[in-house]
């Protein structure tokens, strides 16, 4: 049953033209404040969502609660984040002892990465026209939480997040949000339905994000540099735009088969990614001569008794030894790297800022600066903070963990890293406690000693620091 304040919040046009009046909101133009006002529509727009009581619901722009008494008779928590004050203190005396946070900013300035922390994160809202973009990109960024978006946007808007190639609506920013997110448009929205009424017609669209496996692996940024370009002047065939990236487009239009007078609209997301590949191809492993390095066997007390491949290690579960390293920015976040889909082990896991085997000869601090030169391109001062002991939460690995500071730009290895992202220890914490499946077992421990000694102010006693130059 919905609560009294949810019942109390149902209002009709002259409801809300009352209750504007009332709070002193005279409808901004420059905030999109328009305000919904037909109730089976607001019912219809929510049960699209599929929500359910384990779902952690942000909705961006409530207003007045239209959406919001709907998604909460779904049993879900919502955090609705409200721009105006006044309508920000409204929502918070109608849905008083619900399961509901109000806070009271603008939804730019909110940092999405704070929602790793919810199991199951879905977003809905009615963004502003003039931001909806912003908004898009925002929310959308790589990595997301989100589990599912429900957006109602100018109609204009949503026919571009939807647009097929070959139409007039096809852009730039189809391609970058089809990148990541299967969009559907599922209705248009009549501007009669809203007061006051806008200038056009709304319409909802519906964001699932894509398996990272179902588009080719590729150079994320070389891809959106092409797609910026191409699309730079939209009547201009690409082999006049893209001269500086393709000398002979005959060729690659051949290999790719496209016209070879193709203009941007002309490309699927498959052929822009056909194209990225065909100037920088994805880099693969060698997964054969990565098969065969061979790795000391150690004992229960890390003692080597001798030497194996790695598919003999790894195929038997024998103990050996690893290296974990975490790198921090200026301001004190940590790296993390999803590992390549090439992987033998926990491929796509999020991980360490680089790991890797102690090879034969090696000595843990030799693999750490290694590591960290082959993974990420640079060398620098590390410090030893935790030994972990060999389990199967670490696939049987003697585990080494460092840590440094970087203030200069890393450079991620495109056939180890699958992509990277710095983020705070605190984003972290919620990330692992929420979703521990999304990372690989041996930086779950890595990081819970980590976690340790951070609360306790210290480090352990077998901590040291060397330069890329010592040895330990």
């Amino acid at each position: 049953m919905p609560s009294a304040a949810a019942r109390k919040i149902r209002m009709k046009l002259s409801d809300i033209r009352a209750t504007l009046k009332e709070i002193g909101v005279l409808p901004s133009k420059a905030l999109g404040q328009n305000f919904l006002h037909d109730q089976n529509l607001a019912r219809w727009i929510v049960n699209q969502a599929d929500i359910n009581p384990k779902d952690y619901v942000v909705e961006i722009g409530p207003g007045l609660g239209a959406l919001t008494r709907f998604i909460l008779e779904k049993g879900a928590h919502v955090l609705a984040i409200e721009k105006d004050a006044r309508l920000a203190n409204f929502l918070h005396e109608h849905f008083r002892g619900e399961r509901v946070e109000i806070l009271n900013i603008d939804a730019l300035k909110f940092d999405p990465r704070v929602l790793f922390a919810q199991r199951e994160v879905k977003l809905i809202g009615n963004l502003p026209y003039n931001i909806s973009s912003q908004l898009l990109l925002k929310f959308l960024g790589d990595p997301s939480p989100i589990s599912l978006c429900l957006l109602m946007l100018q109609n204009e808007m949503a026919m571009r997040l939807s647009a097929s190639p070959c139409s007039h609506d096809y852009g730039a920013l189809t391609v970058r949000v089809q990148l990541h997110h299967r969009v559907k448009h599922l209705r248009r929205i009549p501007a009669t339905v809203f007061f006051p009424r806008p200038d056009v017609d709304s319409a909802v669209v519906r964001l699932l994000p894509r398996d990272r496996l179902d588009m080719p692996a590729h150079d994320h940024e070389l891809l959106l540099k092409l797609i910026r370009v191409g699309f730079s002047q939209r009547r201009k065939q690409l082999k006049k735009l893209l001269r500086q990236y393709v000398l002979d487009w005959d060729t690659l239009a051949r290999a790719l088969q496209i016209n070879p007078n193709a203009r941007a609209e002309e490309l699927s997301l498959l052929e822009w990614i056909g194209l990225a590949n065909w100037i920088a191809p994805a880099p693969r492993p060698d997964t054969c001569t990565a098969g065969s390095e061979l790795f000391p066997v150690v004992d229960e007390n890390d003692r080597i008794r001798r030497c194996a491949s790695r598919s003999e290690v790894h195929g038997n579960n024998l103990r050996h030894r690893a290296v974990h390293i975490l790198i921090f920015n200026q301001a004190g976040e940590v790296y993390l790297q999803q590992r390549s889909r090439w992987k033998d082990r926990h491929p796509l896991k999020w991980d360490s800022s680089a790991a890797g085997h102690v090879a034969d000869g090696e000595r843990y601090d030799d693999t750490a600066q290694r590591e960290l030169n082959e993974e990420l391109g640079v060398r620098v001062a590390l410090q030893k903070i935790a030994k972990l002991p060999a389990s199967e939460h670490t696939d049987q690995e003697f585990i080494w963990v460092y840590r440094g500071s970087i203030s200069s730009d890393l450079v991620p290895n495109k056939s180890e890293i699958e992509r990277g992202a710095f983020l705070s220890p605190s984003v972290i914490d919620g990330w692992t406690s929420s979703r521990p499946e999304d990372f690989a077992p041996g930086f779950l421990e890595c990081w819970k000693t980590h976690s340790q000694q951070r609360r306790s102010g210290g480090s352990l006693s077998v901590a040291q620091k060397f330069s890329p130059r010592q040895t330990a």
